[in-house]
Parts: structure tokens; C-alpha cells; sequence
């Protein structure tokens, strides 16, 4: 049996992620693996996130030993593509990364102040870490090292503007054949979500596919701006990168 293509998607919250997914797993070669890190992350931070004690009963709390599958362990389903849907955050500091190196690596980023503000609509409270990008900084910095050249990055509000191309053009990166099926998938909950979904994926259960971008004015104040504008450099960063339609 050939070794699976294992594609992961590195995001922070409330960004176009669980839609993306649903775009992978609607395809017939594809199977996902909803954010495998966060048992550990919970278990080791002890933050208190929605439904903390199931996910962490639900999951494998062992990094390593889901490292070790995620790298080199058969997809599930025997499937042909593994998609990974991956949580930078969740990459906590003294973790050793070299089994990253064994993934093709997507970049998933999102305006940070959109990204604050709609964390805090369920979450008290947001710091810079929460959200993902200093992060998703660090790690896009030693994977282009390693690979000498950028790793895809997707902008989720360019992308929301013309799903399909940019699909298309991933697809054509990743030397996988895109298919249609990747625009639009059925309404409601998946066996493959986390035990979390009830408290994160309203949006996402009641969609059928990728909608337009919606205007959005974001006015932040205290600590909520500062969490913004210290990742904002970040975001600048890997934006520089983004791919367009054509690209």
C-alpha cells in the first residue's frame, strides 16, 4: 500500500479552518483529522476551554505518540490523502518539531483583529498567544528554511472571494487533482468533527459550502487592540506570501 499524502493545515482560531476541512474530507480520496493536538494542549496548559475535561478524556494526550502517527502511521480508512487540520497554538514551547518536516504544510491566516473579535464572542478573554499567528510565524519561518522556498499560505478573506480558484491553484501546488466536490458538501455534524464542535461549529454544521466574505467594522479597545497589533507584524509576514488565483 503506497503511503498517504498527509496534507497539514496550520491555523489559529475562528479562522475559515473547519470550513476547509469540510472541503477535504468531501473528497472521495480524502480523509481528516480534526486538530489531534489539543488533548495534549489542554492537558498541559489546563486552560479552561469549553468542554476541557471531554476533550481531553476524548483524545490522546501523549505529543509524541500523535506525532508519530500523524508522520508516519496509515491514514485513516486507508485513505489516499490525509488532511490535518492543525491548531499552531496547540504547538506548545519544547515540543521537538521534525516530524512536522515529514507533512506538506498549508498556512491558514486571518486579519487578526477579525480574528480577535470573534474569539471573544466565546471567549472572556484573548492574549497574542491565543490566536495562532505568532506561532504560525515561527513555524512558516523553519519550514521555508528547510524547504528553501514558502510553503502555500491561504488568506481566508482573499480566499472567501473566489473559493474555487484558490482551491484550484492549492490543488495544482500540492500536484493533487482538484475536484468540484471540494466547493460544497452537506449541512450538519461529522463523525470526523472533535468532541468540541457543539461549542465551536454552529457556522459550520448549518453551511453547505464557502459564503462570501461579509463586510465587518472591528472597533477593539484594551487588551483585546493589543493582542491584535502585537500579531499584526505576524500576519503582515506571512500575508507577503499568500497565493492569489493565478498563482
Amino acid at each position: 500500500m503506497n503511503a498517504p499524502r498527509r496534507i497539514a493545515a496550520w491555523s489559529g482560531p475562528r479562522n475559515i479552518s473547519t470550513a476547509m476541512m469540510r472541503a477535504w474530507e468531501n473528497r472521495p480520496d480524502c480523509a481528516v483529522s480534526d486538530e489531534p493536538l489539543y488533548a495534549h494542549y489542554l492537558q498541559a496548559t489546563q486552560l479552561d476551554h469549553p468542554g476541557r475535561d471531554e476533550v481531553i478524556a476524548a483524545g490522546d494526550t501523549d505529543w509524541r505518540r500523535v506525532a508519530a502517527a500523524l508522520a508516519d502511521g496509515p491514514a485513516p480508512g486507508g485513505a489516499a490523502v490525509w488532511y490535518q487540520k492543525h491548531m499552531t497554538h496547540h504547538l506548545l514551547p519544547g515540543m521537538e518539531l521534525g516530524w512536522v518536516h515529514r507533512l506538506e504544510n498549508v498556512f491558514l491566516i486571518r486579519d487578526p483583529a477579525l480574528v480577535v473579535a470573534s474569539y471573544l464572542k466565546s471567549r472572556a478573554t484573548v492574549a497574542p498567544e491565543d490566536i495562532g499567528l505568532l506561532q504560525q510565524a515561527r513555524l512558516f519561518d523553519e519550514i521555508a528554511d528547510r524547504l528553501g522556498a514558502a510553503p502555500p499560505v491561504i488568506d481566508a478573506e482573499r480566499f472567501l472571494l473566489a473559493p474555487e480558484a484558490h482551491l484550484r491553484a492549492l490543488c495544482a501546488r500540492l500536484a493533487l487533482p482538484f475536484t468540484e466536490r471540494m466547493l460544497a458538501w452537506p449541512a450538519g455534524p461529522r463523525a470526523s468533527d472533535g468532541v468540541w464542535a457543539p461549542h465551536w461549529y454552529d457556522a459550520v454544521w448549518k453551511s453547505t459550502g464557502f459564503e462570501p466574505p461579509r463586510e465587518r467594522r472591528v472597533e477593539l479597545s484594551g487588551d483585546a487592540a493589543r493582542a491584535a497589533d502585537a500579531c499584526r507584524p505576524a500576519y503582515e509576514a506571512l500575508a507577503r506570501h499568500a497565493m492569489s488565483p493565478d498563482t
